[in-house]
């Protein structure tokens, strides 16, 4: 039986600190505490700034916009694979991989001397001269694309590779129309803006030309799982929103930001079908779900039968490296042959070398089948928490991206807010980082680096149950 969760407010023993309640349970031996995975590393001593006076260099010198997890934010001075280090050399289980990016896990050798070996050699010259790391790195990421995709633009992250995506594609269609996916990101620059459909990242600025189609959510989607009624919505759009013309057709395969959202079967086939007719260009933002986090395939487009004309990654192409990619056919990209494009760092040596270490290192290591492999079994283990509390609403995604929403109520779905920021205090206090996201901030995001063990996946969901036991 679920145990059920009390429909009051949220409690204030909630607001207490964290530690002080995971204190007072071992004392009173409530139940032993979940342990950590033994690891054979430990860091260096760590002698820089504290974490005080580091907060107060970001509040006085960095950007205002920036936020932080936790009451009191991590100082992480240290990474080995799927753990993480603070200033005072405790030791924390990654489950959020610096937001779906660190793929091979933290300071991985290979990836390292790759680096280290190309940043002895040259550092940097520009694309326009020749240079082995870049064309090598081009060749073996385009032989992980199906059919005629297999030219690579090099940028330095997922907004700009995004944003030129949707330039490309505005020019060969020579349509500006631009359709998106309600609650999906895709950057915070001028035309990636646009495309994103979440308020919360859209600023008063001018923004043309894009609209936002339901969202083929099967949790909360007035169509349930039925991606072909969602396609409708589509179609209407074409038909009473445009001249019958569309630029282009943007979506993830798997919504990161909105909170690990799936989209439901059947819809990606037939939004490309009418986008196509309309002339328009299918993009695929493999930006969180690409280099083999979703397990059953490489790219998350693979698990819905379609061929892209444009594929935009980034975050795990590099594994922490600034590097983006966009990946096209030879047709569509030479648009850009008709004036001067350019980009500085775009293909810079040291990070194509750590890209392509990154995909020696996934295909060595086999790290896709690990990520299907134990990021299934981590799933089963969530959807056997579902069971148990009332407070999880749903346990969505695949591979080693999967969400858990929380909620108070089951039929009307309210967003948990409170108690989701209680419980990653208290996942954070026992040594589990995951992340947050979805629009109303009550998703459990888990994206860790595809190393994770399965000690690893019982140690976070053990983790997981103690802290929902608290709420």
């Amino acid at each position: 039986m679920k145990m059920m969760m009390r429909r009051l407010p949220f409690s204030p023993r909630l607001a207490a600190a964290s530690k002080s309640t995971l204190s007072q349970a071992a004392r009173e031996n409530e139940s032993p505490l979940p342990q950590m995975p033994p690891f054979d590393y430990s860091p260096p001593p760590y002698t820089g700034p504290s974490a005080d006076e580091i907060l107060a260099k970001r509040r006085e010198f960095l950007n205002p916009a920036i936020f932080h997890f936790f009451k009191k934010p991590l100082c992480l001075v240290d990474g080995k694979r799927q753990y993480l280090f603070d200033d005072k050399g405790r030791r924390y289980l990654d489950a959020f991989g610096g937001i779906a990016t660190v793929g091979c896990g933290h300071s991985h050798p290979e990836v390292v001397e790759a680096v280290c070996n190309q940043m002895k050699r040259l550092q940097h010259a520009t694309i326009l001269y020749l240079n082995p790391a870049i064309a090598d790195f081009a060749e073996a990421l385009a032989s992980k694309f199906p059919g005629d995709l297999k030219v690579v633009f090099f940028t330095n992250s997922g907004t700009e590779a995004n944003e030129l995506a949707l330039m490309m594609a505005r020019l060969y269609s020579g349509c500006h129309d631009v359709i998106s996916v309600r609650n999906g990101y895709h950057g915070n620059a001028a035309g990636t803006m646009g495309a994103t459909a979440q308020g919360s990242y859209k600023f008063n600025v001018v923004q043309t030309g894009v609209h936002h189609a339901l969202n083929p959510d099967q949790y909360r989607g007035i169509f349930g799982s039925d991606g072909l009624k969602y396609a409708n919505d589509v179609d209407d759009i074409v038909t009473y929103g445009t001249s019958g013309r569309v630029g282009a057709f943007i979506a993830e395969a798997i919504q990161g930001v909105g909170g690990v959202m799936e989209l439901a079967p059947g819809y990606l086939p037939a939004v490309y079908n009418t986008v196509r007719k309309a002339g328009g260009l299918c993009i695929a933002d493999e930006v969180q779900s690409g280099f083999a986090r979703t397990g059953s395939h490489f790219w998350g487009f693979e698990a819905h039968g379609v061929v892209p004309d444009i594929v935009t990654m980034a975050k795990g192409i590099g594994n922490g490296i600034p590097l983006g990619a966009v990946i096209t056919t030879p047709e569509i990209a030479k648009v850009l042959t008709y004036r001067n494009y350019f980009n500085t760092f775009g293909g810079n040596p040291v990070c194509t070398a750590a890209g392509h270490a990154v995909l020696k290192v996934i295909e060595k290591e086999q790290l896709q089948q690990n990520a299907l492999t134990v990021g299934s079994y981590m799933k089963d283990r969530l959807i056997a928490l579902k069971d148990k509390y009332e407070i999880i609403g749903d346990v969505r995604g695949r591979g080693m991206m999967l969400g858990i929403e929380l909620v108070t109520d089951h039929q009307l779905k309210t967003p948990a807010k409170d108690e989701t920021l209680y419980v990653m205090e208290q996942m954070k206090d026992m040594g589990v980082l995951i992340g947050k996201g979805g629009f109303f901030g009550n998703v459990f995001r888990i994206t860790p680096p595809l190393c994770f063990t399965k000690e690893d996946a019982d140690f976070l969901v053990d983790v997981m149950d103690y802290s929902l036991s608290k709420v």
